[in-house]
């Protein structure tokens, strides 16, 4: 899917919103004695950031990255065919799956933010719908009575936790048996424009590169941390989400708007203008495209979206068959529809 975002050229930013410089000679990483956990966010930073950005008067201006995958997440939920007693959404910000929900889907629901601003637009948007609590919870801790939610959903909060596995088992221990988790969070390949534009304009002016995208999470890795927390019938996807705007500078205002900023305790406030101007024009040469509406150039911004969705174990869930118990090999898939046949045919002689 591809959005657009035009809005009227803004100042050259000092703060590269969203973004981080790493020296490799003043790397600062705060371990978690408990887990040994390498924690690289400032969660109080992170606090703030959501806190000013829900106070800005043109707050809605930035909802609609986070309204479209919010809206992604309550159509999942809609499919599962359950009406949900109780149900948490984690990193609610300003209801963005909470407004799309039903009370034919669910009966209660629980939103959780760090920011009280964000929980009072959130309930305002759904309390009519569903009975609705309030929870002041910051993701790094998301404590619930064990074995008692229906369902928790999380929209693009969970990829600034610094222990992510952690916060899966956390959830997994919440959730009733049979109860779902559905969440989705940025991927790997989320604003990639951004950091080989930077990077190759640090290379440029300043003679080498700095990793300045915030670190987000692998595909691939997925599926090993939700099996490893204890989660059953995992299903996850990916979805590419790709917002054009005017050029360099809009992209990260709205990132600032968004409460995307970087939030890494080692994070840079200054990035070299030269390096800032440079970037924009390396951007623009290497990603431009026309906007057929309005007849000007437009840059693209990819956001990589990884949905997942994963169960607690249950005795009435369908369970893989043993090894060695199938009776077709996969070499005889090219006769699959006259194996369907033959499989139909021995059943309609035994119900003879």
């Amino acid at each position: 899917m591809s959005l657009k975002r035009i809005i009227s050229p803004k100042p050259i930013i000092r703060h590269l919103f969203g973004i981080r410089s790493i020296s490799s000679s003043t790397q600062h990483f705060r371990i978690a004695n408990e887990s040994n956990a390498v924690y690289i966010f400032d969660r109080y930073t992170k606090s703030l950031q959501r806190e000013r950005a829900s106070s800005a008067q043109d707050v809605n201006l930035y909802d609609y990255l986070k309204d479209e995958v919010g809206y992604r997440i309550a159509d999942r939920v809609f499919d599962i065919k359950r009406k949900f007693t109780l149900a948490a959404d984690i990193g609610c910000g300003r209801g963005y799956v909470s407004k799309h929900l039903s009370k034919e889907s669910v009966d209660q629901l629980i939103l959780c933010d760090v920011s009280e601003l964000n929980l009072e637009s959130a309930a305002a948007s759904v309390e009519k719908e569903i009975m609705v609590q309030k929870k002041i919870l910051d993701e790094e801790n998301i404590e619930f009575e064990p074995n008692s939610l229906d369902l928790v959903v999380s929209s693009l909060a969970l990829h600034w936790v610094n222990d992510l596995p952690r916060a899966f088992k956390q959830i997994l221990n919440a959730l009733k048996e049979d109860g779902v988790f559905l969440a989705s969070v940025f991927g790997g390949d989320t604003l990639y424009e951004l950091r080989s534009s930077l990077q190759l304009a640090e290379q440029e002016r300043q003679g080498g590169i700095s990793p300045h995208i915030s670190p987000f999470t692998e595909v691939r890795d997925i599926g090993s941390l939700l099996t490893n927390a204890g989660f059953s019938m995992l299903t996850i996807d990916t979805d590419e989400i790709i917002v054009n705007y005017p050029s360099m500078f809009e992209l990260m205002w709205d990132l600032k708007g968004m409460a995307e900023s970087n939030a890494a305790f080692n994070r840079s406030i200054h990035l070299n203008r030269n390096v800032q101007l440079a970037s924009a024009a390396i951007y623009k040469e290497l990603y431009r495209k026309d906007d057929k509406e309005s007849g000007n150039f437009v840059v693209p911004a990819t956001f990589q979206v990884i949905n997942m969705l994963g169960w607690k174990p249950h005795s009435s869930q369908p369970k893989p068959m043993q090894r060695g118990t199938a009776n077709t090999s996969l070499k005889d898939l090219y006769k699959l529809d006259e194996i369907i046949k033959e499989v139909k045919t021995v059943k309609d002689d035994d119900k003879k």
